[in-house]
């Protein structure tokens, strides 16, 4: 489920975001506390052995590799592979996002190209968004975890009524390897062609704008399929998690407080607990847990798309626009600034800080100013024309 907290910010003010810091949902802290947990029991593992059972002799070869980690362990370029690998994530998971399928322009059109408010008008134009909303849900099972958990059989998406006994009977005639989402949108141009066929759609621009947008929509499927299909290459993927885990092993050991009695360069202080360890561990750890988490917006994470909740939507909100609002108008009325040149709407208490003059230009005060020393600059040149040298 999305975890939303745009009306804490709306202004920014004294501790607004440190507010943010004591939620738990969607948390970095919920994402994170296995680990973080496991890295300090193990950190404090080794540093009891090393203090109370370790001999003079262990003690002085665990410090040369603790010296030895700590000097190799920098080498390892996590800021640099990290930063670019959640780049990439967060494009993906945002792109993912502009390319949902949703069914508001396509329902537009129909509403307002097909005509009949008869039985078989209304009966056509309910199929025809019926369509495009099954055309969204095959891509979304093949894509989302929820969904197919919600639709694991074609079965189960012709009881929830996307599709009727005779459609599935079509549907599964059709043989093919591939995936097999584009077939409901064969189904809509091929009803939308003879709805003008029949004079439904009077006019073929009309039928034009609706292929477009159903050929848009058909795009937005083929874009979720494709991000499922081709994902962040393993390869990256194994080069960043095994660098971040690397060198946060390697600073299990590297990291120790060593005996300050030895001299070693930057040991003069034994505080027992690595505060800047631990948040150097919880900001990596939770750079590469944030890439994690969005790599497939379309699990069941706290941050992932509500894609039941999209279909859900998109089938209440289409079906009411061709059915029940087509050609429902309310009646024409003159607005109350009919007659009003300077029509200005009113402000709240609440939002009269709002009210502001209009903007005309940086530049706009200099009017004054410059007619005034233009002036200025015509009386001089008067004088100067009426005494000659």
């Amino acid at each position: 489920m999305t975890v939303t907290y745009s009306s804490k910010v709306a202004n920014a003010s004294f501790f607004g975001f440190h507010r943010l810091l004591l939620r738990w949902k969607g948390s970095i802290y919920k994402l994170l506390y296995r680990e973080f947990a496991l890295f300090v029991l193990l950190y404090t593992f080794l540093s009891v052995v090393y203090r109370f059972f370790f001999s003079e002799h262990q003690k002085r070869l665990f410090e040369k590799l603790s010296l030895y980690c700590e000097t190799y362990a920098e080498q390892i370029p996590v800021t640099f592979v990290l930063g670019f690998y959640v780049t990439l994530v967060v494009n993906r998971w945002w792109n993912q996002f502009v390319n949902l399928p949703w069914p508001d322009r396509l329902m537009i059109h129909i509403s307002s190209c097909v005509k009949g408010k008869d039985e078989y008008g209304r009966l056509l134009r309910r199929t025809l968004m019926r369509y495009v909303n099954l055309t969204s849900v095959l891509i979304f099972r093949s894509v989302s975890r929820a969904v197919c958990k919600r639709f694991p059989t074609i079965e189960h998406v012709v009881e929830a009524g996307f599709m009727t006994p005779e459609e599935r009977k079509m549907y599964e005639n059709i043989r093919s390897p591939h995936l097999k989402y584009w077939i409901p949108v064969v189904w809509f141009c091929n009803l939308a062609s003879k709805a003008r066929e029949e004079g439904r759609i009077q006019d073929s621009i009309d039928l034009q704008n609706l292929l477009n947008e159903i050929n848009g929509l058909r795009a937005w499927c083929s874009t979720l399929f494709g991000y499922d299909w081709v994902g962040v290459p393993l390869v990256y993927t194994q080069v960043v998690t095994l660098a971040v885990y690397t060198f946060f092993l390697a600073s299990l050991i590297g990291r120790q407080f060593l005996d300050p009695t030895q001299g070693y360069q930057g040991h003069d202080l034994d505080l027992y607990i690595p505060v800047f360890t631990l948040l150097q561990f919880f900001f990596y750890a939770g750079w590469l847990k944030v890439a994690e988490q969005l790599i497939n917006p379309f699990g069941e994470d706290d941050d992932d798309f509500e894609v039941n909740w999209v279909i859900d939507r998109s089938l209440q909100v289409s079906l009411l626009a061709v059915d029940e609002m087509h050609m429902n108008l309310p009646t024409m009325t003159k607005d109350m600034y009919w007659n009003d040149s300077d029509a200005r709407p009113p402000y709240t208490l609440a939002a009269a800080d709002s009210c502001i003059p209009s903007f005309l230009g940086s530049t706009t005060d200099m009017g004054s100013n410059f007619m005034d020393f233009s002036s200025l600059l015509n009386k001089t040149s008067c004088f100067s024309s009426s005494h000659p040298v």
